[in-house]
């Protein structure tokens, strides 16, 4: 039995080094066919002469899944139950956990939780590190492999492990499966007088047509002025990237181009909306978890001189993945076919080996962070310089950098153990429960204060009172946003959660100094300190 253990091993081994090295290979024609003759010759002989039966799909398979695995992390063979989870992914609901997942560093990195699903209320957050999932190892795991694995029938929970940067402590999470419906605009609501605040979190089927009602109620409500928050936005469908994009640029303009190596590859997309929202301006919040389509509209934006960024570097996936059904399977390709770039002609992908990734500066202390409103040098010193339309310097290559860079503040130890491990959630669920006809609470009194800090202390939570006094801010408003959550929904809780927040807080001070599109890129140098105009 060993014996036959180890030989089927070797030949899976085999299976797979054949595949790797034939998409390692640039092989022409006359080199590929032999090699393809031997993959054949190898597979007659296991299932004529192996000890036992051979079932050759599985084989099939691997050695599949070993070709793809030489190339990028986003070119995959879906298998059935991975071609479905696609499917049900860009047409808005599935049952899951809700994480948008990369590969890093050879593990599965969250880009970021969908909000309102599992993990996204359990606090996972953009950048953590999957290293295990029931358990098992997730290094080197495919994003389909990942995916099937947190993916699952609602109501069974799947544990997860992760690891943060900076972080020594591993974090488990028993997420229980639901059904996860991808809203690309959850909310979007009034944010001061004339200033409207659109949260765009994904592209799918719908993203345009939502975002066009979205405007359509903020101006209704008296907006002049926006802000579109894509932080975690993970992207999505390339046709709604363009379709979001053109609600504010004016018709026939330069959105978005691809390249590939095949010809019916390479496209350019010009905007075709023929009544855009052209008078107002636009600031637009980014951050590491921005990617792919929601790159395309940052970038589009930024090119063409009509919404100021303002955030973090994002994350550069700037690849185009085209999906080729299989004939006769219930499975298909997804394969990485070509590249996209900004109106100014600026590749935002960010190789593999390209050092300058934006996770990591959760290495770095606050002292070390650049002042708001200025651009990180260490960030533009090797990238390539381009101009947009007006002549303003952007940059290329690893992401794309906002006009003004604000770093993610880090959250102090006490917090953050109750963030990671969901204690404000879980306090909220009980107190809601005890107190059914609750109203929204806008100050924590101290009686409820008291019963969240003995829940705290129920929880093996180290209360240091000093700690306890200097975090109160922090904690108060975590315990609040839960409990908006509970009684008003998750818009209520996204207004409690922007209190504070340093990248929001810079929109709005920039817009309510501008009147005009063009005077909020001078309005990003002048209002910098000040206050802002009620």
């Amino acid at each position: 039995m060993i014996r036959r253990r180890v030989l089927l091993g070797a030949l899976l081994a085999l299976l797979f080094s054949l595949g790797w090295w034939a998409g390692r290979s640039r092989a022409t024609g006359t080199d590929l066919y032999p090699n393809l003759d031997l993959f054949v010759e190898v597979l007659h002989k296991v299932e004529d002469n192996y000890v036992d039966p051979v079932d050759p799909k599985p084989l099939i398979d691997g050695a599949v899944r070993g070709m793809l695995r030489g190339m990028d992390p986003y070119s995959q063979y879906l298998d059935g139950p991975a071609y479905e989870n696609l499917q049900a992914t860009t047409h808005g609901s599935y049952d899951g956990v809700g994480l948008e997942i990369g590969l890093r560093d050879n593990f599965p990195t969250v880009i970021s939780p969908i909000e309102g699903g599992p993990a996204w209320s359990l606090g996972l957050r953009s950048g953590d590190i999957i290293i295990r999932i029931d358990g098992q190892s997730a290094a080197g795991l495919s994003l389909d492999q990942v995916a099937t694995r947190l993916r699952g029938p609602e109501g069974t929970h799947v544990q997860v492990s992760v690891r943060r940067e900076g972080d020594d402590r591993e974090y488990e999470y028993s997420i229980e499966r639901r059904v996860v419906v991808r809203k690309s605009v959850p909310y979007a609501f009034m944010a001061e007088p004339k200033i409207g605040y659109l949260r765009l979190a994904n592209f799918s089927e719908s993203s345009g047509s939502e975002v066009r009602q979205a405007l359509t109620r903020l101006q209704a409500d008296g907006a002049t002025r926006l802000v579109m928050d894509l932080r975690s936005n993970p992207g999505g469908l390339l046709d709604q990237a363009v379709d979001v994009a053109e609600r504010f640029i004016k018709p026939n303009t330069l959105i978005v181009y691809t390249r590939g190596r095949v010809k019916g590859q390479d496209a350019r997309y010009y905007a075709s909306e023929q009544n855009p929202q052209l008078d107002w301006p636009i600031v637009v919040l980014v951050d590491r978890g921005s990617a792919s389509a929601a790159e395309i509209v940052a970038g589009a934006l930024q090119d063409l001189d009509r919404a100021l960024l303002v955030g973090e570097n994002t994350f550069g996936k700037g690849s185009v993945q085209s999906v080729f059904p299989l004939r006769g399977r219930a499975a298909a390709l997804k394969l990485t076919t070509a590249r996209y770039y900004t109106p100014s002609g600026r590749s935002i992908h960010k190789l593999a080996n390209d050092h300058q990734d934006a996770e990591a500066d959760d290495d770095s202390d606050d002292s070390g962070a650049p002042a708001p409103g200025a651009q990180s040098d260490s960030a533009k010193a090797s990238r390539p310089a381009f101009r947009t339309t007006a002549g303003r310097t952007v940059y290329g290559g690893g992401g794309i950098l906002p006009d003004v860079v604000i770093e993610s503040d880090s959250l102090p130890p006490l917090t953050r153990e109750v963030e990671s491990r969901g204690l404000a959630f879980r306090f909220a669920n009980r107190w809601v429960n005890t107190h059914p006809q609750s109203k929204p609470i806008d100050t924590i009194g101290e009686s409820l204060w008291r019963e969240f800090t003995t829940f705290l202390a129920g929880e093996k939570v180290t209360l240091d009172p000093e700690r306890v006094a200097a975090e109160r801010p922090l904690l108060d408003r975590a315990l609040r946003r839960e409990l908006a959550r509970r009684i008003g929904g998750d818009a209520a809780a996204v207004r409690v959660a922007l209190e504070g927040d340093p990248v929001y807080e810079r929109a709005l001070q920039i817009l309510s100094h501008a009147r005009t599109p063009r005077e909020v890129f001078a309005a990003a140098t002048t209002s910098a300190g000040a206050t802002r105009s009620r």
